[in-house]
């Protein structure tokens, strides 16, 4: 029985077992890399993806949660920002180019999760204070991230450099 999701702008048909965990399913028989296996848990936020535009953690949760959901991976944004804009193509979304303006990857390992994150963020409020950006990506906050680099200033300038040039 296969499993329908709309991943990326485009519709994939699935042929793992329903619960499979959905970044093995990304990652293993999608080839997409940006989302990452971190803890396992749902703490550390590297495998997060935009389901029906609400940040979720794919590591754990089983594929057949996310059927007939809208799944936008890091690779996917460039496509979201240009559907919003309403052109047909851009190379990157201003949160990847903010990313790269601020110089906030080290490792990279979170980034994926950082910029999922951020576009849910900005998403739901264009114009975040410190404070909301700050609580976005708190480890008490609803989603947390973890960054083993400490690139938290830089990621904060950079989501308020994308608010910027998303305006």
């Amino acid at each position: 029985m296969a499993i329908e999701l709309f991943v990326n702008g485009k519709k994939e048909e699935i042929t793992s077992s329903p619960d499979t965990p959905l970044i093995y399913v990304l990652r293993g028989e999608l080839g997409l890399r940006g989302p990452k296996f971190g803890c396992g848990l749902e703490q550390c936020g590297s495998c997060s993806v935009l389901a029906n535009n609400s940040a979720r953690r794919s590591c754990v949760k089983p594929v057949s949660d996310f059927e007939g959901q809208d799944i936008t991976t890091v690779e996917g944004l460039p496509a979201l920002w240009a559907k919003a804009k309403k052109v047909r193509h851009v190379d990157l979304h201003p949160i990847q180019q903010a990313w790269i303006e601020e110089q906030v990857p080290q490792c990279g390992y979170c980034q994926n999760g950082m910029m999922i994150t951020a576009a849910n963020l900005l998403a739901s409020n264009p114009n975040p204070s410190v404070s909301e950006i700050m609580t976005a990506f708190s480890t008490s906050g609803p989603s947390p991230h973890l960054c083993r680099c400490g690139t938290y200033d830089a990621i904060i300038k950079a989501v308020q450099r994308a608010a910027q040039l998303m305006a």
